[in-house]
Formats: C-alpha cells, sequence, structure tokens
C-alpha cells in the first residue's frame, strides 16, 4: 500500500500505524457487529434452522404434531411425519490480511481494525451455528490456526490479531497457495483483505472453483482519492521504498475486481471505512447465506 507524501496530521486521520484498540473496547464492538448477524438467540432467516428435511414417514405413536406431513398424508390418505437431519457443517476459514497497508487509517478506524472486528463477528456467529472456524494471517509472518469449534481458542487469536505488528508485506497470495492444499474437500474460505497484493485474485478464483468462497475487500477514503489523483510521489507502506506512481495504476478499483471476482462465482463486498458496515455485511450474508451459498 502506498501513502502520500504529504500524509495529514493526527487530528485529522493519518496514513501511519495505529494502536491496538482496547481489548474491553475491542470485544464490546465485536459481540455487537455478531449480534447484527444474528449470533446467540437472534437467529434470522437467512442462517435457518439447522436442520434439513430428510424424509417422510409413517406416523407412530408419539410422534410431535408439528411433525405432521400434511401434504403426503392428504394424498395418501395415511398420517405421515417429517423426519429431518442435522447437516455436517462446512469448515470456515477466515483470512484476514495482516499486511502494513491494511493500517491505512483517514477516519476514525483503519481497514485493519476493521477487518478483524469483522473476523471475529463472523467467528462468533459461525461457532453458534456449531461450524468449526480456522484462521489464517495474510502477511510475510505465518499465522495458522485449523478449523476448532472451541471458542477460547477462536477469543485467543483474536486477540493475538489485535494486537499484531503491522511491519509485514502483503502476502496474500503466498499464504492462500500455501493453504489451498491443506483444505478438506470443501470449506467456506472468506478473504478479508484490501486486495493490494495483485497475485491474490487468481489464486482467488481458482480456489472458487472447488470452495465456497467470498471476499469482503477493505478500502480507506483516502484510497479513492488517491485512484483519483495523476502521478505522485509516495512510500510503500511494507518497505518504505520512496517511488513515483500513478493513482490508477497502483490500487485496484472494486468494481472491476468484483466483476472479476463475479464472473469466476466468487461473492464480493466493498467494505469501507468510514461506512456503517454491520448493515451492508448483514445483507451481503442475508443474500448468499452466512455458512456458504448452500446452507439457506
Amino acid at each position: 500500500m502506498t501513502q502520500a507524501s504529504h500524509p495529514r496530521s493526527n487530528n485529522t486521520g493519518t496514513l501511519g500505524a495505529v494502536e491496538p484498540l482496547d481489548a474491553r473496547k475491542f470485544m464490546i464492538a465485536v459481540k455487537r457487529l455478531a449480534d447484527s448477524l444474528s449470533y446467540g438467540t437472534d437467529r434470522s432467516p437467512f442462517l435457518g434452522s439447522g436442520l434439513e428435511f430428510a424424509q417422510s414417514r409413517i406416523y407412530e405413536p408419539g410422534d410431535p404434531v408439528k411433525l405432521i406431513d400434511w401434504r403426503v398424508t392428504a394424498r395418501t390418505g395415511k398420517l405421515f411425519v417429517k423426519e429431518y437431519e442435522t447437516p455436517k457443517r462446512m469448515p470456515v476459514y477466515l483470512v484476514v490480511d495482516t499486511s502494513a497497508s491494511m493500517v491505512v487509517s483517514s477516519y476514525r478506524k483503519s481497514k485493519y481494525e476493521i477487518a478483524v472486528q469483522v473476523a471475529g463477528a463472523l467467528a462468533l456467529a459461525c461457532l453458534d451455528r456449531i461450524s468449526p472456524v480456522g484462521i489464517l494471517g495474510a502477511g510475510s509472518k505465518a499465522l495458522h490456526v485449523p478449523p476448532s469449534l472451541s471458542k477460547d481458542r477462536v477469543l485467543q487469536w483474536l486477540h493475538m490479531l489485535r494486537t499484531y505488528r503491522h511491519d509485514e508485506s502483503t502476502e496474500l497470495g503466498k499464504r492462500l497457495v500455501e493453504l489451498g492444499p491443506s483444505l478438506p474437500n470443501r470449506v467456506m474460505l472468506v478473504v478479508i483483505s484490501d486486495l493490494h497484493d495483485p497475485s491474490s485474485l487468481p489464486i482467488i478464483k481458482r480456489l472458487g472453483q472447488r470452495h465456497d468462497c467470498c471476499v469482503l475487500q477493505m478500502r480507506d477514503p483516502a484510497e479513492e482519492q488517491l485512484r483519483r489523483t495523476g502521478f505522485y510521489r509516495g512510500r510503500e507502506a511494507e518497505s518504505g521504498r520512496v517511488f513515483i506512481g500513478h493513482g490508477r495504476s497502483r490500487l485496484l478499483d472494486p468494481t472491476a475486481a468484483k466483476e472479476t471476482l463475479r464472473r469466476a462465482g466468487v461473492d464480493h463486498l466493498l467494505l469501507e471505512t468510514d461506512q456503517l458496515i454491520a448493515i451492508r455485511l448483514r445483507q451481503f450474508f442475508a443474500a448468499r447465506g452466512l455458512l456458504g451459498k448452500g446452507a439457506r
């Protein structure tokens, strides 16, 4: 990610590093966002009941009346009830970009702060649906937690991410390549990144052929302003290298990314740090299903 040669002061926003959010405030924010995704007792229609219809069978004494299959009963003249089974939940992998570009902040929160809060909220919501959750940090330092149903373990890696050092280069593509062979037959893969690694899109598209993938692309308002500029002098957040660049050549157009991923069957949502994200996330997962396109 680039930094402008004349960044604004801390009073109006900065493109520099940010302090980690206070642990208590962080968990409040995560749980509040999880609540909006129907975590806990609030089960919205897009999460479903957790049961799938298996078959209808002849009624037996003691069967609950609410399970009577009235359609089959009317057709056959005999009393039938519905049988359900609990489906096996797909593991959910949350891939969080931990590179230095994610700490860009010209508003109240950086892309990284919001990304970790989103990952935490999705993790809690998935655990509530009895889906194991794994985490992958997509920076130069390896952070890989296999899928688990342990809430304590999930909270542990959440706090690791919260206090992570942001001095890493962007290696989203490399981390996804390494992850691919270790994945089981089918998982849900949620990539939370600013997509500043140009090698990542082809790899995400390839993973989308085998797994249920979606991308939550983070963007700071300053990045959109930068895309509208011509040539400028900047500095790489990861390496500190000074360069002369052009706004449209340095940052990936979210519209183009969305279309590229859509053609590959991968859902895309742009999350901008100066907007309310809870409603956008809820609408996005209401349309596709929180635990995948086939989970509704």
